[in-house]
């Protein structure tokens, strides 16, 4: 499973409309960046309490990184526009 499908997996888990997530890869310079677009109504369930569910899907998307040897992993949660 690559850090794109993993990523979108652990997104969908948590929304209530899976087919609103959208999870891009780009590469840069700095690493690896990851968008996640997810629906104005579940932004608040995949950012969590204080960002906790946001902090640990990126902890466990780095730690895939890092037993594969990949750069550093940003990613970045985002709302669609209503």
């Amino acid at each position: 499973m690559d850090l794109v499908e993993l990523t979108e997996y652990l997104v969908k888990s948590l929304v209530t409309d899976p087919d609103s997530v959208s999870v891009k890869e780009f590469d840069d310079e700095e690493g690896i960046n990851i968008e996640v677009i997810v629906s104005n109504d579940d932004i608040g369930t995949v950012i969590g309490r204080g960002g906790s569910n946001a902090n640990a899907i990126r902890t466990l998307v780095q730690a895939a990184a890092y037993t594969k040897k990949l750069p550093r992993v940003r990613i970045n949660i985002d709302s669609k526009e209503a």
